[in-house]
């Protein structure tokens, strides 16, 4: 097994009615002055936002907010957030909502204490930041993972490139977890999510390194976890039960846990950085869209831990005699778990239409980093593999 450190350091204040806490939280890591970062009018509708500002009105909070994060987080609106920390001297950040509102919060608090620009940081190009503001999170949208995570993604509308920044100083001082608040989402929201989460323990779980049982296991029962729930809740959204497990689960996937000892994969996310940068797809949706032909292609690296998932997670019979077989069955397995969430199973499906060779070509392009960088460690991917990808997952 590998050597590792698990470091997983937010504080998560989970159940019914944990908004409450949110001023004293905010104190309590050294909040006076806040941004409040939020998506579209659905945060004020519902009713957050205004219980938000109302505590923290009542607990002698300042703040400043910033609504309009869309999926797949601009970066034109988080340089205009860094201009309005730095205005208004901001001191904290609070996002109010999602994946796309967290990573925009953090990319924001990245930018409020950097002497150039945060692009940068994603383009590998500027130093680690020895400092940022402190970000925090009232979860609406279980799905991302980035309320305990060190990860943000960021979408740069000039040439619609997606990159990925990872870094623990930006893992979340507290995270307000509070079920009833997703009673809402729609089922094709909520099973994108779902795909998301489980998606973040599978790129930890096909892995080379066979040795951490234990660290398995509970990928395992994650992702069972989740193939549960998520039928449930898309029968009765206000069970609160199981939508406490895909909230909880969320945050699982990816504070680090399921990936001790082990080394990571993250090709099939980044494969689908490409698709939803360049089509503006639902995230978990091209994830799904995706990983059926990066399994079909790299299996074969560890056909074991193939055979593994389709027996313990997708509840295939073992054929000992036939174990590709098995983990091919265990593919089509999920394949049909996909279909019955809504979920598509490659890129016609996907974006409803055929995608042309030479989209393909641009996002092999895109994620191959103009030909100079390799994607995943179960199976090292170069360009000619990413495009082969692609073209398997066209449909």
């Amino acid at each position: 097994m590998k050597d590792f450190n698990y470091y997983a350091p937010t504080e998560v204040v989970f159940g019914e009615n944990s908004e409450e806490q949110v001023a004293r939280l905010i104190k309590k890591y050294g909040g006076t002055k806040v941004l409040i970062h939020y998506g579209g009018q659905s945060a004020m509708r519902s009713g957050l936002l205004p219980k938000i500002y109302g505590l923290l009105d009542e607990g002698g909070v300042a703040y400043v907010s910033l609504g309009g994060v869309v999926p797949n987080p601009r970066l034109s609106l988080a340089k205009e957030g860094i201009e309005l920390c730095r205005k208004e001297g901001v001191d904290f950040i609070l996002a109010v909502g999602g994946g796309s509102v967290i990573d925009s919060a953090k990319c924001i608090a990245y930018g409020a204490c950097m002497n150039e620009d945060v692009w940068n940081l994603y383009l590998g190009k500027a130093e680690a930041p020895k400092t940022m503001l402190p970000v925090a999170a009232v979860l609406t949208i279980p799905a991302a993972g980035s309320e305990m995570s060190e990860a943000s993604v960021i979408t740069n509308e000039d040439g619609d490139v997606k990159l990925g920044y990872s870094n623990n100083r930006s893992r979340p001082k507290f995270a307000i977890m509070n079920p009833r608040r997703t009673f809402t989402l729609p089922p094709y929201q909520t099973a994108a999510g779902v795909t998301d989460m489980m998606m973040h323990t599978m790129e930890r779980y096909f892995t080379k390194d066979d040795d951490m049982d234990l660290t398995t296991d509970l990928a395992e029962a994650v992702l069972r976890r989740m193939k549960t729930a998520v039928f449930d809740v898309l029968k009765n959204p206000n069970d609160y039960r199981q939508r406490a497990q895909i909230m909880w689960g969320g945050s699982i996937a990816h504070n680090g846990l399921t990936g001790c000892g082990v080394q990571d994969d993250w090709a099939t996310h980044q494969l689908e950085h490409e698709l939803s940068g360049m089509f503006d797809v639902t995230h978990g949706a091209g994830l799904a869209a995706i990983w059926p032909s990066w399994a079909r292609y790299v299996m074969h690296e560890n056909l074991s831990r193939f055979v593994r998932f389709a027996v313990n997670v997708m509840d295939i019979p073992n054929d000992f005699s036939d174990p590709k077989g098995t983990a091919v069955k265990g593919i089509e397995a999920m394949e049909r778990f996909y279909h019955a969430i809504g979920m598509p199973i490659n890129i016609k499906e996907l974006i409803g239409r055929d995608i042309t060779d030479a989209e393909i070509k641009e996002m092999t392009r895109k994620c191959s980093r103009n030909y100079t960088h390799t994607c995943g460690c179960l199976k090292e991917l170069k360009a000619e593999d990413m495009e082969a990808i692609y073209q398997k997952a066209r449909g």
